[in-house]
């Protein structure tokens, strides 16, 4: 178990994941998770400047990063499938063909957010993104599911947000209400999508030229993205 955990960890790292991560899922619907137990988060992080260009609107570096980091974690976690397929167990890559780009205007079973905190990399701000310790929210995010006995983390089932507001104040939908995340509270219950989606679509347009539904302000803004530019 041990060594298949390191094995896979270090695969991924040194293909160009910046953070992995093994959760337990079984307290989650067997249905949701492909009645599989165990996910593992990926994570790949944007460049710190790439961030900090985005203060006023999205940019076309942003647009392309964000493009370069959903390719990079289509590959990472078929790459992290395949290998534990070799090894004999079973193992879904939760590609972009797997559950969709994120365009859409729906909710996706199992996002790739819940199994991050099931792996202990991080929280739900309340923004409705991941939050790190090492990076703050300026990561991007897949996984795969498997049965391999892999060794997990302690999940993270509370926010660390404390009282701050940033994101909330920052956030130029009004999308964020300034309540703090929890496991179990549902997404719509503390944040928007819909006033977030409508907005980052203009913002885009503004930034350049449209495509990409993609904002970032709640990325640049955060205190814990800031403190790991430092």
């Amino acid at each position: 178990m041990d060594n298949l955990t390191a094995f896979i960890k270090d695969k991924l790292l040194c293909h160009g994941a910046d953070l992995v991560g093994f959760g337990d899922l079984k307290e989650l619907p067997p249905d949701v998770r492909y009645h599989l137990p165990v996910g593992i988060c990926v994570g790949v992080k944007y460049p710190d400047e790439v961030i900090r260009g985005i203060a006023d609107l999205p940019t076309k570096e942003y647009n392309d990063w964000y493009i370069k980091l959903n390719e990079r974690l289509d590959m990472l976690v078929a790459l992290g499938a395949e290998e534990l397929q070799a090894h004999g167990h079973t193992a879904i890559a939760m590609t972009r063909a797997e559950v969709g780009n994120g365009e859409a205007d729906n909710n996706t079973a199992l996002p790739h957010k819940t199994v991050a905190t099931r792996a202990g990399i991080g929280w739900i701000g309340k923004c409705a993104l991941l939050v790190t310790e090492q990076y703050g929210s300026m990561i991007r995010i897949s996984s795969i599911l498997t049965d391999a006995p892999l060794n997990t983390a302690e999940p993270v089932n509370q926010s660390k947000c404390g009282d701050c507001i940033v994101c909330k104040d920052a956030c130029p939908a009004g999308a964020v209400s300034g309540r703090k995340w929890a496991a179990g509270i549902y997404r719509d219950e503390f944040f928007d999508p819909v006033k977030c989606r409508m907005t980052a679509r203009e913002r885009a347009k503004q930034g350049f030229g449209g495509g990409n539904t993609i904002c970032g302000k709640c990325i640049e803004a955060c205190p814990y993205t800031r403190r790991a530019w430092k």
